[in-house]
């Protein structure tokens, strides 16, 4: 379990950098800190998806609490001001944080009272539930909850003009003129009393890090107050009033029975620990290990890794599935999603949803390509979405990873067209100049401008890591999946010669990445800037690591020997070596700093997992292997509560950088645990 004392809650520079987040499966979400100070724009207690997965926006920021207890006034909360002027320090009120599944909760000390308080996110619904409980005390309290409120992009925006109206157990907040865009805050007892005032000058210390705009205002539209005895507790919740805003209609909250059931926190939180149960029971049940041998920072990365998982509309009317890359500001794509599909749903026993994702994205292929990003709202795809290369093959790997697990031939047989379409684009050319070079078996991509690869940092105009030729992750993965389609082939009795002639092809084409002099892989070859570029990046571990691999045991052994004397870190490996000149070991500073700085020695922590398995096929020695992953269990204590950071600095401490929470970090730690200990 995740738990902290004062040493961590009462210490504000500590508190400050521990984040907990709560999701609700259709791409809205929670995120704050524990000492409950906003250092993002991206804090809040209700960010809704409007328009599933997508359209987040900050309904409701904060709560401030306050107890009037025992002749004492107790402010529980805390808010940092311009100038960095703190008050009320409401953090040294907690007694103890801990993390129960992804409910994060607080306990307040009062003199001789207690006070606890815990968060979370109704699924499939944008609803948040805080929930008090009066743990000990020797007499009433008075309970003050100040709501803070707004209406914009989860990523920053302006305060926009809000209505308000009070109704039964509390008030309605509208755009001005707007009244269907709406929501509500209620509690199940006491009174509201409302209040219109604008609260600005919250200074957010995260956004001037990042070289961001870091003041927010947010509009005060009441407090809800109510007494608690010992042993009460008190439901505040913050909703859209849609149970399921994909399948269902407006909840009708002049109605008594549906109002009390939404406010019925007892049951909304037994059926929240029983969804994260069930998650667990899922994966315990699917051929993990033995329950008594799995640490419980594995438990926690299993209930983290359905945090990205989410719905989203498919045009038949019909409901997919896909993956949010990242929390707080990434969406779904493309890449992202195959990377992660293995470890956030074969890894923890659901590979139902696995289908669900691969069948989702097959609707989205064009000219032999999945999109990098997914249509948001109705939008229309356009040319610019399908800004990948890597994306499409890694679908490959996660169809193999995908079958081998369940045998399903029936996906197999219905997506088999849909590779062979990809491969026959690739063979004649695609976007982008993406095409095989029949000279030497190797896919060429790249365009002026435009990123490709995984690896696709832009500073404006400035590429920073030209890659446009023939990158060696690229050729390793289109290898691959001229193996898997082949293998594939001939489980559904189809011709396969052309993908052999082509992997064959191919695997003698891979020869020209081997650096002789260096001993390594060349990390793009037949580039127009650069020639072959001798860079020492991580990406040639995916042709060691991969289902199918074009290098000999030799070239193999050395790669993961020069990477893991030069890449790897405790947290994953360095994008570029220390020993090159463009090496840049911090990441910070405003957006041009951060991007030019982003592929450059920046740890990515996704990387842990092709290393490992690397490490694993050329030394076959598993313990040391499972060591490489022990550090991260540290890690879930000190960012990201639970989860896992998506990048972190190049030099020592490893510092994390970034979002707190990536799906792919997430999903190939968990992976490879599970792998070695199978």
């Amino acid at each position: 379990m995740i738990d902290f004392g004062r040493e961590i809650c009462n210490c504000l520079e500590i508190a400050q950098e521990r984040e907990w987040l709560i999701t609700n499966g259709i791409g809205g979400y929670g995120l704050g800190t524990v000492s409950g100070v906003l250092t993002r724009s991206y804090h809040g207690l209700l960010i809704a998806s409007l328009n599933p997965p997508l359209d987040r926006t900050l309904l409701l920021t904060k709560v401030d609490d306050t107890v009037h207890y025992n002749g004492e006034v107790y402010s529980l909360f805390t808010n940092r001001w311009i100038n960095d002027l703190v008050e009320p320090a409401g953090y040294q009120l907690i007694e103890n944080f801990k993390l129960e599944g992804t409910i994060p909760i607080w306990n307040f000390s009062l003199g001789n009272g207690r006070l606890e308080k815990r968060i979370w996110m109704q699924h499939k619904a944008n609803t948040t539930y805080i929930y008090y409980t009066f743990k000990q005390g020797s007499q009433p309290l008075t309970l003050s909850l100040k709501a803070l409120v707004n209406y914009r992009s989860h990523h920053r925006g302006n305060l926009p003009n809000l209505t308000t109206n009070q109704i039964d157990r509390g008030v309605k907040i509208s755009l001005s003129n707007q009244s269907s865009d709406s929501f509500y805050l209620l509690t199940d007892q006491g009174k509201f009393s409302p209040i219109y005032e604008i609260y600005g000058g919250f200074e957010l210390v995260k956004e001037s890090y990042r070289g961001l705009p870091d003041r927010d205002s947010h509009l005060c539209v009441g407090t809800f107050e109510a007494t608690l005895n010992p042993g009460d507790s008190l439901t505040f919740v913050a909703t859209t009033g849609h149970p399921n805003p994909l399948v269902s209609h407006q909840l009708n909250l002049h109605d008594h029975s549906t109002l009390g059931k939404l406010l019925d926190g007892i049951s909304a939180l037994q059926e929240r620990r029983q969804y994260e149960q069930s998650l667990l029971d899922q994966w315990h049940s699917s051929g993990s290990p033995r329950t008594q041998s799995v640490p419980s920072w594995i438990n926690h990365l299993v209930l983290a890794a359905d945090q990205f998982i989410v719905d989203r509309p498919l045009d038949n009317h019909q409901i997919g599935k896909s993956v949010i890359a990242g929390y707080p500001w990434f969406n779904d794509w493309g890449r992202d999603t195959m990377i992660s599909l293995p470890g956030l749903t074969l890894a923890t026993g659901r590979p139902e949803i696995a289908s669900l994702i691969l069948r989702t994205f097959a609707n989205y292929i064009s000219q032999g390509m999945l999109p990098n990003c997914l249509p948001d709202g109705n939008h229309p795809l356009t040319d610019h979405d399908y800004n990948t290369v890597d994306a499409t093959l890694w679908y490959f790997e996660a169809i193999r990873l995908y079958y081998e697990h369940t045998g399903d031939k029936i996906l197999i047989r219905d997506l088999f067209p849909k590779l062979e379409e990809i491969i026959d684009w690739h063979c004649r050319g695609t976007r982008y100049n993406i095409k095989l070079d029949p000279q030497d078996g190797l896919i060429f991509a790249g365009a002026q401008g435009v990123q490709l690869t995984w690896m696709d940092a832009k500073a404006g105009d400035y590429v920073v890591t030209p890659r446009i030729g023939k990158p060696v992750e690229i050729n390793a993965l289109w290898y691959n999946a001229l193996r898997i389609v082949s293998e594939l082939a001939q489980v559904l009795d189809k011709s396969y010669d052309l993908y052999d002639n082509l992997s064959q092809s191919t695997l003698k084409g891979f020869n020209r990445f081997w650096n002789e002099e260096r001993g390594y892989c060349f990390d793009v070859i037949d580039s127009p800037e650069l020639g072959n570029d001798p860079s020492l990046r991580p990406n040639q571990l995916l042709a060691v690591s991969l289902g199918e691999t074009p290098l000999s045991i030799a070239q193999q052994k050395r790669i993961v020997e020069v990477c893991g004397e030069l890449l790897l870190t405790s947290h994953g490996l360095r994008s570029l070596s220390p020993k090159d000149r463009q090496y840049r070991g911090d990441y910070g500073g405003d957006q041009y700093k951060r991007d030019t700085g982003y592929h450059q020695g920046t740890v990515w922590g996704w990387l842990m997992g092709p290393y490992v398995l690397a490490y694993q096929r050329v030394f076959n020695d598993p313990i040391p292997a499972r060591e490489f992953l022990e550090p991260m269990a540290y890690h879930l204590r000190t960012a990201g509560l639970g989860t896992i950071s998506e990048i972190f600095d190049g030099n020592i401490p490893y510092y994390p950088r970034g979002a707190v929470a990536q799906a792919w970090s997430v999903a190939e730690v968990l992976r490879v645990w599970l792998e070695l200990n199978q």
